[in-house]
């Protein structure tokens, strides 16, 4: 990759939030006016628990960058244990994803309240600014459309 192509670069990242406690802190985020970038795709899920390893292993086959799940403190999740079960998932993935010559940097988990608006932004911030440094994923990005159309005209 060129010098100019790495400037260029922005990092595709999905965000798993749970809906109690991160995505609620993400929406006070909005309602503060924090800026935090683009580029981090949000998927509300009812419980960070809900969030499987095939989820985060998928998004990053199918192209992201990077992939976090943010859910409630630990031990205030309102589904029990739902965040410390996600929380060894995410163990296991950044695992998996080093034994296939992967920065498992490109999977976190974070925790906070729903009053951590600020903390949410920042959180986005510092992972666009991890998996920027990281450069894009090794996996080629694949183009859906392109796929469709391929599917369409069998």
């Amino acid at each position: 990759m060129t010098a100019t192509a790495d400037k260029d670069f922005e990092p595709q990242i999905l965000a798993f939030c749970c809906k109690y406690c991160a995505y609620a802190a993400g929406d006070l985020a909005g309602s503060m006016r924090l800026n935090y970038p683009a580029n981090v795709k949000i998927i509300q899920v009812p419980c960070t628990g809900r969030v499987d390893m095939l989820h985060l292993l998928k998004a990053i086959e199918e192209g992201a960058d990077g992939v976090y799940v943010a859910g409630c403190l630990e031990g205030e999740c309102h589904f029990l244990e739902g965040n410390l079960k996600t929380k060894r998932k995410v163990a296991a993935v950044r695992k998996l994803l080093a034994e296939a010559g992967m920065a498992p940097e490109r999977v976190r988990m974070f925790n906070l309240s729903s009053a951590m608006g600020p903390r949410f932004a920042e959180i986005a911030t510092e992972m666009t600014a991890a998996v920027r440094a990281l450069g894009p994923t090794p996996i080629p990005r694949i183009d859906l459309r392109a796929a469709a159309q391929v599917r369409e005209q069998t």
